[in-house]
């Protein structure tokens, strides 16, 4: 394998999951691997949960899926203000009371890693870190920290998601942390939809990522039709939450 292509915190956006998915089609892109976050802060988990299971994608257990697939009121967010907690408590209720149980547990029986060998390349798939799916691996963590987390694991690629914030990082040592960014809740300040592909000759690594225009307002309007927070229309629109 020399080419993958890697998606994730889609967040029960169909419409942005459907684009991303006819973009990878039409690019012809296959070996397709999906780091976690399905449902919560969107309308249709069950309609992502469906159609990723129908694709039969290699899926990640994201700390939103783990919440809902375990009827827990605690997503695994890290809230920056009590504002935001208590949107995201309503976000998981009304994701626990729509999501059905057989997909509540399929979330529960996800893996929490997925090794690939990429080239030459020892590549590990998370959703958030290697040691807790929560954990939030922001670019400017010391490189020092980032070299024990690869260390600890005996991996050349660390591929992760959960920030929403595309990156790509190469270390002093020379191995390399890619995140994925997000299909259906970007935080960059760009609304598309991003994926990230991955491509190997022996020990090089090349990262592209790609955005993915999709239909915002069909999303958002969503959110404001039902019971779900209204300010993740918004944040949508932003591309900003």
């Amino acid at each position: 394998m020399n080419r993958v292509v890697i998606f994730g915190d889609i967040h029960a956006n169909l419409p942005a999951l459907e684009a991303v998915i006819a973009d990878m089609d039409a690019r012809r892109l296959a070996d397709r691997y999906c780091l976690g976050d399905l449902v919560g802060y969107g309308t249709f988990p069950n309609e992502v949960v469906t159609r990723i299971r129908e694709m039969n994608v290699p899926t990640l257990m994201g700390n939103y899926d783990q919440g809902v697939g375990n009827d827990s009121d605690d997503c695994g967010c890290a809230y920056t203000n009590p504002v935001s907690e208590a949107l995201g408590k309503r976000s998981i209720a009304w994701t626990n009371a729509h999501t059905s149980a057989d997909h509540k547990a399929y979330l529960r029986q996800l893996p929490a890693h997925i090794p690939l060998q990429l080239g030459d390349l020892r590549v590990l798939l998370v959703h958030g870190s290697p040691r807790r799916v929560n954990e939030y691996l922001f670019e400017d963590r010391p490189d020092s920290s980032f070299e024990r987390l690869l260390d600890a694991v005996e991996a050349d690629v660390l591929v992760c998601g959960h920030t929403h914030l595309p990156y790509h990082k190469v270390l002093p040592s020379g191995r390399q942390i890619v995140n994925a960014g997000s299909v259906g809740k970007p935080k960059d300040g760009d609304p598309r939809a991003c994926y990230v592909v991955l491509s190997a000759e022996s020990a090089q690594l090349a990262v592209e990522f790609i955005r993915v225009p999709y239909d915002v307002e069909k999303t958002a309007r969503a959110i404001e039709a039902s019971e779900m927070p209204h300010e993740y229309a918004q944040m949508l629109r932003d591309g900003k939450g």
